[in-house]
């Protein structure tokens, strides 16, 4: 039997806590001042990392007003106790906000990328994170994806073109569509990747009505459980996965 590995996908809102849709209002200010309760929500967050292998993180911050100048990664990498961090800075706004995706690892991975995702409106980017050798190795992808659907369809052709290079995929994160949407439909046909459970609703994370955050991986990889977790802090839940890799791909110790 391969090598287990726990994954976890969560949009963090820049540890913002959400739990009414009027605090999209009250909390504005938030997105863009830095608030004292912003690192004890990150800490519970880092709590929460700490039973991973890997995890995909979106809507982090890699250090500007509103963070207190701190990169947000590199925060719950120390506070997690997770030894490899990386983000991808994908919009800035001035000295107010620096809108990243970020990864958090147990593994050092061989090879990473950051791709810029086409669209009409720039700041999305996809970020690849390769362990292993060429042949024998686990590509990780994590995804925010656009609000418009044109704008998605022309990033998961994108993206499919990545994901037809390697034989042990797994994708993951806010995509900001349905399990059953033209996109999603798309992409499977066009990459033969797979989503072992469907409408598992993520969104938003007080009442969730809708499955925006997934985990999708290559028929190659064996999925033993995926679930959305009962954590309400973001405006997303986050959802986890643990796979079995296959016997020639190690991610290490």
């Amino acid at each position: 039997m391969g090598q287990r590995i726990r994954l976890l996908s969560y949009n963090i809102q820049a540890g913002i806590k959400t739990g009414r849709y009027r605090h999209y209002i009250t909390h504005s200010w938030k997105h863009v001042l830095p608030h004292a309760q912003r690192f004890s929500n990150l800490d519970r967050i880092a709590r929460l990392v700490q039973g991973y292998d890997v995890v995909g993180l979106q809507e982090l911050d890699a250090g500007s007003l509103r963070s207190g100048y701190i990169n947000l990664t590199q925060y719950l990498s120390e506070k997690s106790g997770m030894p490899f961090w990386y983000d991808q800075t994908n919009r800035r706004i001035g000295r107010f906000a620096s809108h990243s995706t970020g990864v958090l690892s147990r593994f050092t991975p061989t090879e990473i990328v950051e791709h810029r995702l086409p669209g009409r409106i720039p700041g999305r980017g996809a970020l690849f994170i390769r362990y292993g050798s060429k042949h024998d190795s686990l590509v990780v992808l994590i995804l925010h994806m656009a609000l418009s659907r044109r704008a998605r369809m022309i990033q998961f052709d994108y993206i499919s073109e990545i994901v037809n290079e390697y034989r042990h995929v797994v994708l993951m994160g806010d995509l900001n569509c349905g399990s059953d949407s033209r996109e999603m439909d798309y992409l499977i046909d066009r990459t033969l990747m797979r989503e072992p459970t469907h409408e598992m609703h993520t969104f938003p994370s007080w009442r969730p009505q809708q499955n925006l955050d997934h985990i999708l991986v290559t028929p190659t990889l064996r999925v033993d459980h995926v679930k959305a977790l009962n954590f309400s802090l973001s405006d997303h839940l986050p959802v986890e996965m643990q796979i079995t890799l296959p016997d020639s791909v190690l991610l290490g110790t």
